[in-house]
């Protein structure tokens, strides 16, 4: 029996009544991701350990939902004693001495990890195609894109290898990829979630989140992984709080903004009628839907560009040949050592951004682009603040198009551009936002909807998505019993 289908509320019932044992849960994990190897979700399998651990719980109470849960973790999540490289060969044998907070907090829950997915280098990219390990494939057309840089957490769920797995997002890196491969991601409320042990591509947007098969089961692991860490400065006091709380309830009368800018020409004509017959259903559950005008909006990734690239250039300084990571061996000099290590350690992605970064920062540009920057994103968490003063949530595609061709070049700059442009908005004003999948596109690729919520109103973007998978009962199944040609 394929127990890893089976919700996870139906493993724990099973695993209480001693009728399975958590080895069985990692064996069938293993197998499937070995059946589906091609599709590179993975960098490293912690197999053994796995294994091992599956053992030490046989004789442990079952104290949980998801005791004994096997959970893949984004290779830029600090995982004691298991190789955490970034899809980088600067860090391609870095193995590190202590846990992210979030993996302390699975560990308490006795959740299983199984390895550490694929993403793109630093997490610098849109489709993990920059990662030194090569791109992971999309389970509903293995020559397509899964987005990133979450792509190998979003491929190994899509797979329906195991049920849950960690993301992080920066700028669109959990919502984008989830959309691609229809699963659900949300990216929480900056501060949620401790970023104790990610490793940093631009610090104030970075947050870890939860990337699951359904919505029920995405609130259930976020409520695992929040929770105040005074190991982190920007962590929030808030209390854990129960995330599935406000599911099942209706939402008559409650207010939807739309903006029309997500709306736009910008996006294939195919994503706007999804999301137009999602709106109709809203509707028809008496939801009020308004198209707005936001300012700011189309200005957002020119914003997060400088502001992200400045923190990356001085984030990723630390990577100096010298502490740890790659090191080019037999430099001249010191000044050979660090031009040398990262000429070979980075790719050419990660260079761009790092030299594009050291120059937004310079003497007067710091002035020029990044306070100004800085300032702007003021008002663009103003504009927000404003728009939630009468609307409950903001809801738009989140992507522009479905997945791509791996082989489409990467190049060009108004791709680039576009790839992010309806999930960065969310990331400038630290507020949480959700994909859930609507439907699929006249080739059979998934099509995600974004629902974007007040801060701290996790529960409440929950409260919608789980009324949208409700009414839509999609099929999200890309094997339909037999592999992907």
């Amino acid at each position: 029996m394929k127990y890893l289908n089976l919700s996870i509320k139906e493993i724990n019932k099973l695993l209480k009544d001693k009728k399975i044992k958590p080895i069985d849960l990692v064996n069938e994990a293993i197998e499937n991701i070995e059946k589906h190897k091609e599709y590179n979700a993975y960098i490293t399998l912690n197999k053994e350990e796995a294994i091992k651990k599956a053992k030490e719980l046989e004789d442990k109470e079952v104290d949980n939902l998801f005791f004994g849960i096997p959970i893949a973790i984004k290779d830029n999540i600090i995982t004691k004693n298991l190789r955490t490289t970034c899809a980088s060969h600067m860090l391609d044998n870095f193995i590190p001495p202590y846990n992210a907070t979030v993996i302390e907090k699975i560990k308490e829950k006795n959740m299983i990890i199984i390895g550490k997915t694929n993403m793109d280098e630093f997490a610098m990219g849109s489709s993990s195609r920059t990662s030194y390990f090569g791109p992971p494939k999309n389970p509903w057309n293995k020559n397509k894109i899964s987005g990133g840089t979450s792509g190998g957490s979003a491929t190994t769920i899509a797979s329906r290898d195991l049920p849950i797995a960690l993301g992080s997002d920066t700028g669109g890196s959990i919502r984008q990829p989830s959309a691609y491969t229809g699963i659900v991601g949300l990216k929480p409320t900056y501060g949620r979630v401790s970023r104790y042990g990610l490793v940093a591509y631009a610090s104030s947007f970075d947050q870890i989140g939860p990337m699951t098969r359904n919505v029920y089961e995405n609130a259930l692991l976020l409520e695992t992984i929040v929770g105040h860490d005074e190991k982190d400065l920007t962590s929030s006091k808030r209390e854990t709080e129960d995330f599935t709380r406000l599911i099942g309830k209706d939402i008559k009368n409650m207010k939807i903004a739309v903006p029309k800018f997500f709306v736009s020409d910008i996006v294939d004509k195919e994503i706007i009628e999804k999301i137009n017959q999602t709106i109709e259903i809203l509707k028809k559950n008496g939801a009020i839907v308004d198209y707005v005008d936001m300012k700011y909006i189309e200005n957002t990734v020119t914003l997060y560009q400088i502001i992200a690239m400045g923190e990356a250039s001085s984030n990723l300084a630390r990577y100096d040949g010298i502490r740890y990571g790659f090191s080019y061996e037999n430099p001249k000099d010191i000044n050979d050592l660090y031009l040398k290590t990262r000429k070979e350690g980075f790719g050419e992605e990660v260079k761009q951004r790092i030299m594009v970064g050291s120059y937004i920062l310079s003497g007067e540009n710091a002035k020029i682009y990044y306070n100004k920057a800085l300032s702007i994103r003021d008002d663009i968490k103003k504009e927000f603040s404003r728009i939630f003063e009468y609307y409950d949530w903001i809801i738009g595609p989140t992507t522009t198009t479905t997945a791509y061709n791996l082989d489409d070049p990467m190049d060009d700059p108004s791709k680039a551009f576009m790839d992010d442009v309806l999930v960065i908005p969310a990331n400038l004003a630290g507020l949480p936002g959700i994909n859930i999948p609507i439907g699929f596109d006249k080739s059979n690729m998934p099509i995600g909807m974004h629902i974007i919520g007040n801060s701290f109103e996790e529960a409440k973007i929950y409260q919608l998505a789980s009324l949208i998978e409700k009414e839509l009962k999609l099929d999200l199944n890309p094997w339909k019993g037999e592999e992907n040609e």
